[in-house]
């Protein structure tokens, strides 16, 4: 089937005319007629009812003519796909993100793609508050923990796990067996959260909610780590960010055994057909970058 065909006809049907059809098309009037044509010819039927005043589909006409802008928009859709694939990121590339996750995680990457991409400027906008993507005039916000359902176009990308912690001199003062043993110890409350004190805990099919008592109320999880560090008590906070801070001993990861509600990391766009080139070259360099870490290059998860 001959694509231009396909274009001709539709022209002429949006046109009402196929004087008008060739000039949209910039083309002369007897190529449009001889392609409409030999396309009735081609699927056998009349698709075109020729009068002196005006051209109008037939039946049949008015079903194919439908049929033929899908067609065509999606033969314009891979071309613009491939088109986009293969342009270098230009521009200025505005990403919004967690200050937690941002920092440890987005930032990092952004480095990297800046150095391999020198003629995209990223702006990064961190901050625990959810920013409007189209307002704020963002390409692409990364977020972490459970999505509320939107308009917005999600991915998600990798996934986190909490971790109850306290540095290692606080947890020499305490012995704990289970979850609710820990019910009336200091505990450093992060305010970013939904629920800052009510804790999910299970192991295997045992499961314990243990409410929390806050003798420090924090709203931003950065300040929240700094202040369990300080040994103001304990807290729960994403293997993100505590990743590196447990590994080394500062921090102790308290009743292992038992697993908190893991989150989701996701990409998160503004409604469109196509992403431009550096939104997607980031997305994938992040994408990369999260399955380093869960496979372990990185420390792993668990």
């Amino acid at each position: 089937m001959n694509l231009n065909r396909l274009a001709y006809f539709a022209a002429v049907v949006d046109a009402g005319s196929f004087t008008r059809a060739a000039e949209r098309l910039g083309i002369t009037k007897a190529v449009v007629s001889q392609q409409v044509a030999r396309l009735e010819r081609d699927v056998g039927t009349t698709l075109l009812i020729r009068t002196t005043r005006r051209v109008h589909p037939t039946e049949a006409g008015r079903t194919f003519h439908a049929r033929c802008l899908n067609v065509l928009q999606q033969a314009e859709d891979a071309f613009d796909e491939l088109a986009q694939a293969a342009a270098e990121p230009t521009g200025t590339l505005r990403i919004a993100a967690s200050n937690d996750y941002g920092t440890s995680a987005v930032v990092p990457v952004v480095a990297a793609f800046s150095a391999r991409y020198p003629a995209c400027r990223v702006e990064l906008t961190l901050g625990d508050e959810t920013i409007d993507l189209a307002s704020g005039g963002m390409d692409v916000a990364i977020r972490v923990g459970w999505l509320a359902d939107s308009s917005l176009q999600a991915r998600r990308i990798g996934i986190f796990r909490q971790f109850m912690v306290c540095d290692a001199e606080f947890a020499g003062r305490f012995k704990a067996g289970e979850p609710q043993d820990l019910a009336g110890l200091p505990f450093v409350a992060n305010m970013a959260l939904r629920e800052p004190l009510l804790w999910q805990f299970s192991r295997g099919d045992d499961e314990q909610t243990v409410r929390m008592q806050a003798t420090i109320a924090i709203d931003a999880t950065p300040a929240v780590l700094a202040a369990v560090r300080a040994g103001a008590g304990l807290s729960v906070l994403p293997d993100y960010l505590v990743r590196n801070e447990l590994a080394a001993g500062r921090l102790v990861h308290i009743l292992p055994e038992w697993r908190l509600p893991s989150g989701g990391i996701y990409t998160v766009y503004p409604a469109a057909r196509f992403r431009p080139p550096k939104v997607t070259r980031f997305v994938e360099m992040l994408v990369a970058a999260e399955q380093k870490v869960e496979s372990g290059g990185e420390g792993r998860r668990g």
